[in-house]
Order: structure tokens, then sequence, then C-alpha cells
């Protein structure tokens, strides 16, 4: 696989590399980004392997990294047409301002018009919405974006970070009314983070929503520069906020090193192939400080993981699940079936509960 080896995001017919470039990390404003000029070595080498697709938000970095994006565009004529370009709105850059961030329709047409006038161009190709709000009506979010659509400042519409229940509301409301409806959504999900499995995949794959996993190395744990019983990396102040992984995260840790000896590979490059053939995952996320960070993380689309070696990861990194998940999994089949044959394999009766519900 290469990043020109394009994929379908979701159910919509925009077409992407199966990597996302994440531009979180250009800018050095907040102390753990990289410079403007390995910003844009970064972004060249990305797009000279093929890549197509960049995300940012409206405040990486203070706004620095969708004006580090806009002004490479700008250099660089034709290049914005051919890019699809994401940001995201909901965080507030006015202190003090009640309007200046969230959901509602003053905030997101004010954050849109400061992103493009950053990004230097009059469209975004997926406008996020980053988190739940609150204090606004769906309905208010939903219209308000698809006025954009229509006004072709935004060409699609994702969530990211928001509950399965209120990204079904709003998906479910936006067909309703014939708006524009939710195209992706970008989660947290990695081998360390599993619990969107519960209710947020099984949610876009019934919708058609494409996922876009972030922090898939969970912030630098399963980059293979972790190991128990040892220190973490040199960064002394990126350590010093994430800490070290529990003795749970490094049973997962251990399990991913071994398979990467086996692979041949790096357990970064593991663990990126890892979830981005997860079922409903369509581009990863990655990240990267450093232009070497990039050939780095580039070299998972060159992983290919036997079924057996997907298998031991999948069993050491299973997680805890909300209710009713295990029950709907391992009860369902028996009450939906009630020890009829189906599809050649009997099912299992539960008299105690048959014989209680039997009585209404």
């Amino acid at each position: 696989m290469t990043l020109d080896s394009y994929v379908g995001l979701g159910r919509s017919g925009l077409k992407v590399s199966p990597f996302c470039l994440g531009a979180m990390n250009f800018g050095e404003d907040g102390g753990f980004g990289c410079s403007v000029e390995e910003s844009e070595k970064i972004l060249q080498a990305y797009l000279d392997r093929g890549g197509n697709f960049v995300d940012t938000a409206n405040f990486y970095t203070n706004g620095h990294s969708e004006a580090i994006l806009g002004d490479f565009l700008a250099a660089r004529p034709g290049l914005r047409d051919r890019l699809v370009l994401a940001t995201k709105f909901y965080g507030n850059l006015h202190l003090g301002d009640p309007n200046g961030g969230g959901a509602s329709r003053k905030a997101i047409v004010g954050q849109l018009e400061d992103s493009l006038r950053r990004l230097r161009t009059d469209y975004v190709d997926l406008y996020w919405l980053h988190n739940y709000d609150w204090a606004t009506p769906i309905e208010e979010t939903l219209r308000t974006l698809d006025d954009l659509v229509t006004a072709g400042k935004i060409r699609y519409v994702g969530f990211s970070d928001t509950p399965a229940w209120f990204t079904a509301k709003a998906h479910t409301t936006a067909l309703l009314r014939g708006w524009t409806p939710v195209t992706a959504l970008q989660m947290e999900y990695s081998l360390l983070e599993r619990t969107i499995e519960g209710e947020l995949v099984p949610l876009a794959q019934d919708a058609g929503m494409g996922v876009l996993p972030w922090s898939p190395l969970k912030s630098g744990y399963l980059s293979g520069k972790y190991r128990r019983g040892q220190a973490g990396p040199a960064d002394a102040r990126r350590s010093a906020v994430l800490g070290q992984p529990t003795d749970a995260q490094f049973t997962v840790i251990e399990a991913l090193a071994a398979v990467a000896e086996e692979a041949g590979a790096t357990p970064a490059a593991v663990a990126l192939a890892w979830v981005q053939n997860r079922p409903g995952v369509s581009s990863t996320i990655i990240g990267p400080r450093t232009l070497d960070h990039l050939e780095a993380n580039l070299a998972g689309l060159d992983v290919r993981l036997t079924p057996e070696q997907t298998a031991r990861l999948d069993e050491v990194s299973a997680p805890t699940l909300n209710f009713p998940y295990d029950l709907n999994r391992n009860v369902g089949a028996m009450l939906k079936y009630a020890g009829a044959t189906v599809d050649g394999e009997p099912s299992l009766v539960y008299p105690p509960l048959l014989e209680s519900t039997a009585r209404y």
C-alpha cells in the first residue's frame, strides 16, 4: 500500500490517502510542535509520496498550524484544489468572548471565516465539529453547516470526539431534514484505546461514515520507545505531561514489540498497520513532528500482519466495553432464536429468562 492507494471516505465519493497527515504539531506555539521549516519539509515529503489528505484545527498551535498550511499552499499555485484539506471548529481563540467558540451559528461562521483567512483559501473540504456542545441545539449547528455547504465554503461535515448518542441523533436529524449528513468520525483509536468499538464504530459502519483514528500510537506509548522498568523518551517536558504507561499498557506494548520483531518492522509501523486495517477505518491520522517521524510512520503502509499476529494483538488489547455490549453479543442470539438452528448453528436456550418472560 502507498499513500496514493486512495480509499473512499466512508460512503461518500471523496477519495483520500490511507494515512492522513495531521498538522497538530505544525508551529512551535505551545512548546511541543515543530518549526515552520520542518513543517514544510514534512508537508512536501508527504505530498511527494502521493498523499492528498491534511488535517488541522483552528486552535492547533494557537492558529499557527492553519497559517503554515495556508502559506505553503499559497506559494504553490494549483496545489490547493488537488488537496483534501480538513480543519475543525469549536475551540475558542478569543479570550473572554462567549461566542468565540462552540457550535452556535455565530460561532461557526466566525470560526470558519478566521480559518479560511489563515488557510488562505475560500473553502475547506471537510469541516469537523471538534466536540459536543451541550449548550447549542443540534438543529442550529446542522442547519448552519448545511448553509455553509450550500454556499460552497465547506464540502463535507465530520464529527470529532462526540458521544455516540449525540452523533446518531445529529446524523438522523440531518437525513430527515434533508441537510448535509455526517460523513466521517474522528476518534481516538489504537491498541491502547479501543472503547469506540462498543458504539461509535458500529454506528459509523451502519451509517456509512468513515472512521479516522487519531493518536494511533497513543501519544508515543506504541512507538517502541517505552520499556517496562526503563525511563521514557529523553523529551523531559513531554514525558512529564504523559507519564509512564500502566502495567496493563506495558503488557500490550510488549506483545506489540514481539510481533514487530517477527514482522521485521518497528512497533510504530505495526501499530499503525493494525489500526488502519480495523473494520470501519478509512484513513489513519499521523502527526509527525520531524521528517524522520514521518518516514517512520509511513513504514506502516508496508506492513502485512498474518492472521495469527493480528489475533494476538486483538486478544492482548481487548477492551472492556460498556453495558450492554457483552450482553448483546453473548445472550442476544439465545433470545432471538430460542433454540432454533440458524445458518447451520443451533443457538442455546436460556431457560430461566425464557420461563420468566413466558408469563407475560
